[in-house]
């Protein structure tokens, strides 16, 4: 099944445009990596499909629901998570307290099939570092800290699908090794993957299948 389908989609920032005619599609349960160097336009692609950005147009599709003119919280309200590589967790919270607010409630497709279901029991046994640290204030943290963190609050929301903003960026090899087994695990769950990655050795390891974007626009592989 289809579960995101994104057709012609094009994005600016102010008057430059940055997404050109983008089109692309990620199955159910599937992981899916859009590869290119810093500056392709991979995080302005990922944020116009959440409807991040200020200006788009094309046709973005999503478990059944149209999302081409969709609010950020419209997207995530209907099972659609996103990770951003700069994290924007509330430091001055908890780790306990960032993952509460995440939490949404259990969603199913028109076909019945239900989302993989989280809750903090699962969160923690999928980040255990997370488990030790619940009373911890995020300010706290380190930057592979914040980053798990980011990620195990969007898998609150019971996502159908992720899209995953450069997750082996900037942070320690032991944590890329833990990030890229996280992606096979939610896999193995059922959670789809859309990420971002200019490592093309991880996103060959975690990635049942890929795209290489340059200067915002799609090249064949």
């Amino acid at each position: 099944m289809t579960l995101l389908e994104v057709q012609h989609l094009n994005a600016w920032y102010g008057a430059a445009q940055v997404v050109f005619d983008v089109q692309l599609q990620v199955q159910r349960g599937e992981v899916v990596a859009l590869i290119g160097r810093n500056g392709a336009g991979k995080s302005s692609t990922l944020k116009a499909i959440m409807g991040l950005m200020p200006r788009r147009t094309g046709r973005v599709m999503f478990a059944g629901h149209d999302l081409s003119h969709a609010e950020p919280y419209q997207a995530a309200r209907v099972g659609l998570g996103y990770v951003p590589e700069d994290r924007r967790i509330f430091t001055d919270l908890t780790v306990l307290e960032n993952l509460q607010l995440g939490v949404q409630p259990a969603r199913a497709l028109a076909d019945g099939h239900a989302a993989p279901p989280w809750s903090l029991d699962k969160i923690f046994a999928l980040f255990p570092n997370l488990a030790d640290m619940q009373q911890r204030p995020a300010s706290h943290m380190s930057g592979g800290e914040q980053q798990m963190l980011t990620v195990a609050r969007t898998l609150m929301g019971n996502p159908w699908l992720v899209l995953l903003d450069e997750p082996s960026e900037g942070v320690a090899p032991v944590i890329v090794e833990q990030m890229g087994e996280m992606i096979v695990s939610l896999k193995r769950e059922g959670v789809s993957v859309l990420l971002s990655e200019q490592n093309t050795h991880f996103a060959q390891w975690v990635s049942d299948r890929s795209y290489a974007l340059d200067r915002g626009v799609l090249q064949t592989i």
